[in-house]
């Protein structure tokens, strides 16, 4: 009995253990999404500017 018990016990913590560890994955995973989504707005951004600054130079120009 008590090794029946043991090995529900062991089965259910490791069932356990592989459910939290799917949801860091995904946690990790989505954040690293958002920080190369983050990084490609930034970079768009930033050639925008540079392109409206050249176009303000060359007016004045």
């Amino acid at each position: 009995m008590v090794k029946v018990a043991t090995y529900f016990a062991m089965t259910l913590g490791a069932f356990l253990f592989w459910q939290s560890m799917d949801k860091v994955h995904v946690w990790i995973a989505l954040r690293q999404d958002e920080k190369k989504e983050r990084l490609e707005r930034e970079e768009e951004v930033r050639k925008m500017r540079e392109e409206l600054l050249k176009k303000q130079r060359d007016s004045l120009a």
